[in-house]
């Protein structure tokens, strides 16, 4: 039968020692088998300095084990206490505006604060020491959402030590650094690495400092998380499994690099919250505004899949309104069900709602749990119970590799946010579109790191990928796939100046075109395409391409902007989603890949033998299945899943 738990967040420290009991008996009632705990308790288990108060943790770790939940323990540095503050004030965090981001929220740390690095090393220790060998306690979860709320880049002094020592040890010497970086552009040469500041300065500072300055701070954050790592490996059992729950669209740091300590990538998953907040259209908000994006979450699994190099979870799920948008809708009903099935169609060994009950203080008292802030079912109990109720009676099979793998680099994040040339160009969501058209496609889309094998698939994505190092490239010419290089590919050096060969710089191997200019467009200009309709057209980038090849595809004007040869396609523009689907579309059949056009809203994912298909409409809409259905049928209602296995 399927292994994938259900679990929910808990915070005993905020609830009456009375509660505890009923609310464990409640969790076991809905199916839920792990509770997460302890990742903001700090001043509970720490009232004050070396004073540790234990007995309210052990009676609520007790409770919990004596239900039969299994424990997920989340160590509680993301909060320092506010007497920690006051004893050592450098601990805080440092805005690029220079002024020091204070107690009375969370994430008030510097990754780079020697002082709270040993702080978060003891208080880690004190408390693996006493619950690492407990039976109920089969994972933990290190620290909280590192670098929410901009606390990656941090401009402290310590920050500025740490990284003069970085920066010594990446470059050996001083002229190497004013090389690689081009600094006697505007007399920016270093005599010596203690003369290097943070990239702040009267106008733009040079982009190869602030990408220099970008990894430092991810590598801090990983050298961070390895710390914690390695105490709780020495003291919790063999079994245990380490964890970190990252965030949707987040990438200030590399999250690859930080699961190399680690055993289950997992991630926070709020639809609605992100689809308010990120760059989808305001038809997009307003039409899935209830549902969130159908592709959003996907997504994200199959990257988190990718970071955990297999092994992913949710360990937050929105089971309601959330309260830290602009606008917090409540989900259509039958949607925390979906979005949790959508993980597990992913291969998700865990779906964990945030919270169990709504908390009727502080900051959070708007977020939605599965509980109402008077003790009373919220709306999503339901449909986690009807969800316990299904996985109860069906067996899923092992995740197997997709068709299509998409290459997805942290660092081409960074180096596209230090120097975008158009104002609104996004990796990020560069990545996602490409996704989304693919998935559109009813193709299944793996997202694989730069230099990941791409042995078995049959199409490869580069979406935006400015620098291909000798890793990535020799891994594409290892691959008999097609391969579709999106704007921008090979255009940059690791450092971000210009390619030798000008782009797509190595990638010239594979295609025989140079990009020789380009023309960053106005948002909300569009540009027609020859034999074009209003869905196809492009937008905010298009490249002059140089070159003797004939194109695939011109703009009205007669520029060339797709170009293919042999196994591989070139896309010198940002194309509009139904252009872009269909040259996608053209290298999957070259590829051997079948497709099917899906309707906006419905979406299909594979695992193994079954299908799993999701509406994200308001209204029905039909699937047409190859096999037996296990869940629900032809027909999607609002908010529907059906499951079927698939001959």
């Amino acid at each position: 039968m399927s292994q994938t738990k259900l679990g929910v967040c808990y915070y005993p420290e905020q609830w009456p020692p009375a509660l505890w009991a009923s609310d464990a008996a409640g969790m076991r009632e809905l199916g839920i088998g792990y509770v997460r705990i302890g990742e903001f308790a700090w001043s509970r288990i720490e009232p004050s300095s070396g004073r540790f108060d234990w007995a309210w943790l052990d009676t609520a770790v007790e409770t919990l084990a004596d239900a039969g939940l299994e424990i997920i323990f989340g160590t509680p540095t993301a909060c320092p206490p506010h007497w920690l503050i006051k004893q050592y004030p450098e601990i805080l965090p440092v805005g690029p505006d220079g002024r020091v981001r204070g107690f009375g929220s969370r994430r008030h740390y510097s990754f780079s604060s020697e002082r709270y690095a040993a702080e978060s090393a003891r208080i880690t220790e004190a408390v693996v020491r006493r619950y690492g060998k407990h039976p109920n306690i089969v994972g933990w979860q290190l620290d909280n959402e590192y670098g929410c709320h901009d606390t990656t880049l941090c401009y402290s002094d310590g920050a500025l030590q740490a990284f003069r020592r970085w920066l010594a040890r990446r470059y050996a010497s001083i002229d190497a650094l004013n090389q690689a970086w081009g600094n006697v552009f505007w007399s920016q040469e270093y005599a010596r690495f203690d003369d290097v500041g943070l990239p702040l300065a009267v106008t733009e500072t040079n982009p190869s400092h602030r990408l220099a300055f970008w990894r430092f701070s991810s590598e801090q954050v990983c050298a961070f998380n390895d710390a914690q790592a390695s105490i709780i490996r020495k003291h919790c059992h063999e079994s245990a499994f380490l964890t970190h729950n990252f965030m949707g669209n987040f990438v200030d740091f590399d999250h690859f690099k930080v699961m190399r300590t680690l055993d289950v990538a997992s991630w926070d998953s709020y639809p609605l919250g992100f689809l308010d907040q990120a760059w989808f259209s305001e038809g997009d908000k307003q039409r899935y505004r209830r549902t969130g994006h159908p592709d959003w979450a996907a997504f994200h699994h199959d990257l988190y899949r990718a970071v955990g190099d297999g092994r992913f979870a949710v360990m937050e799920q929105q089971p309601g309104a959330v309260n830290w948008a602009a606008h917090n809708a409540e989900p259509l009903a039958g949607m925390v069900r979906l979005w949790s099935w959508e993980a597990i169609a992913h291969g998700a060994e865990f779906v964990s709602w945030f919270r169990w009950r709504q908390a009727p203080f502080a900051q959070e008292q708007m977020h939605a749990g599965l509980r109402r802030p008077d003790n009373q079912p919220a709306i999503a109990s339901a449909e986690v119970q009807a969800l316990s109720r299904e996985l109860e009676r069906l067996e899923l099979p092992d995740v197997t590799p997709a068709s299509v793998a998409l290459v997805f680099d942290y660092a081409a994040c960074w180096g596209i946010a230090v120097q975008p040339q158009q104002a609104s160009y996004s990796t990020l969501a560069t990545a996602m579109a490409w996704y989304s058209a693919a998935r559109g496609l009813g193709l299944d889309v793996d997202i694989v790191a730069p230099g990941s094998s791409l042995e078995g698939y049959a199409l490869v994505l580069l979406p935006c990928q400015p620098n291909v190092d000798a890793k990535l490239l020799e891994q594409l010419k290892a691959s008999s796939a097609q391969m579709v290089f999106g704007p921008r590919a090979g255009s940059k050096t690791e450092e971000l100046t210009i390619s030798d060969q000008l782009a797509p710089g190595p990638l010239q191997a594979f295609i025989n075109l140079q990009i020789i200019s380009v023309d960053a467009v106005r948002d909300g200009v569009t540009i027609a395409v020859q034999g074009g309709d209003a869905s196809r057209f492009v937008q905010r980038w298009v490249e002059h391409v140089q070159t003797e090849l004939a194109p695939s595809l011109s703009t009205a004007d007669g520029r060339g902007i797709v170009y293919r040869q042999q196994h591989c396609t070139y896309i010198g523009a940002e194309l509009s989603p139904a252009l872009l689907q269909d040259h996608l579309a053209a290298s999957a059949h070259a590829g051997g890949l079948s497709t099917t056009v899906l309707p906006d809203a419905v979406r299909l994912r594979r695992r193994g033998s079954l299908t799993f298909a999701f509406n994200y409409s308001d209204a029905p809409q039909s699937v047409a299945p190859d096999g037996q259905f296990l869940v629900g049928a032809a027909t999607l209602p609002s908010a529907g899943v059906s499951i079927w296995r698939h001959g």
